[in-house]
């Protein structure tokens, strides 16, 4: 199982109500989330800054599925204003982090 890492930003000030959203998260976006075949995801936070984790076996399907996703779209709108989001014009997906080192 190949491993995914992206970098963004919260907005000044709006700290708790990401952390609300994710709180609350939709449950429709969950299982978008697994039918795109995305496991193992964790979103952590210093200050501003997010960094998300994520595992999948097919990282071009997964990105693709989550593209066409009208749910995806929606849970995107909504963070819109409360997030810094830069987007892969490749793949209408966060720039993804190349992995330097891995130990099992």
């Amino acid at each position: 199982m190949a491993q995914y890492a992206w970098v963004l930003e919260v907005r000044p000030g709006y700290e708790e109500e990401y952390k609300r959203r994710h709180e609350e998260i939709w449950p429709e976006m969950v299982e978008t989330l697994k039918e795109a075949g995305v496991r193992n995801y964790s979103i952590f936070r210093y200050g501003l800054t997010l960094f998300g984790y994520f595992e999948t076996d097919d990282i071009d399907r997964t990105t693709k599925y989550l593209a066409g996703s009208e749910v995806n779209q929606r849970w995107g709108d909504w963070m819109d204003p409360i997030m810094k989001t830069e987007i892969n014009p490749h793949t209408d997906f966060p720039y993804l982090l190349p992995l330097q080192w891995h130990m099992e």
